[in-house]
């Protein structure tokens, strides 16, 4: 965020209506133009990870060294959320099929971890979901606007989803998507009579 602060980020042109006592006076010295200080505000990152395991992400293709796309999509959030941490940024895991199961607050200590992990080794993949639903259930529950990252293969109808995914971002908050699909469904090597739900 650009305000008051000790970390000087960068200059930009003085218009009509800035503060004089913004004014670069070295800067104009040398230049003969007026400049503003621009100033940058470290903030805390508050972030929720969606994880979806509906029955969908239990699928394992034969090229896929035994690692189904839910197996995948819970190694991801494990290291997002490590980053995350990291960085002494809050975060938090809301894992979901037809309803949302389980609930982990956002924290930001590096022992929160623990609990995150936790959840991720009781996800399994589950029955199927309906995605827009569960988003809009998660909207209500969240009171802060922050970063909401969703790990799915976003097997739903893209209309309602994206009404959905709107409303996090007229509330302000960041949407960031991981889609998740295994080789089979982007390639499609299906070659014999097979049914597909």
């Amino acid at each position: 965020h650009k305000g008051a602060s000790v970390e000087f980020k960068e200059h930009r042109q003085y218009v009509k209506g800035d503060e004089i006592r913004s004014i670069d006076w070295k800067l104009y010295g040398k230049t003969d133009r007026l400049y503003i200080r621009q100033y940058e505000d470290e903030t805390n990152l508050r972030a929720m990870v969606l994880l979806d395991q509906s029955g969908s992400m239990a699928y394992c293709g034969s090229r896929s060294n035994n690692t189904s796309k839910h197996e995948f999509a819970r190694r991801l959030v494990a290291c997002l959320t490590t980053l995350l941490i990291s960085q002494q940024d809050a975060v938090g895991l809301t894992t979901f099929d037809t309803e949302i199961r389980e609930v982990v607050p956002a924290r930001s200590k590096v022992s929160h971890l623990l609990a995150i992990f936790e959840a991720l080794v009781k996800s399994k993949p589950g029955a199927e979901t309906a995605l827009s639903v569960t988003l809009q259930q998660v909207a209500e529950k969240l009171k802060r606007r922050g970063l909401l990252i969703l790990v799915s293969d976003c097997f739903d109808d893209v209309n309602a989803l994206m009404k959905a995914l709107a409303y996090f971002k007229h509330s302000g908050s960041e949407v960031v998507i991981f889609q998740i699909w295994d080789k089979d469904e982007l390639d499609f090597p299906f070659r014999q009579r097979t049914q597909f739900r």
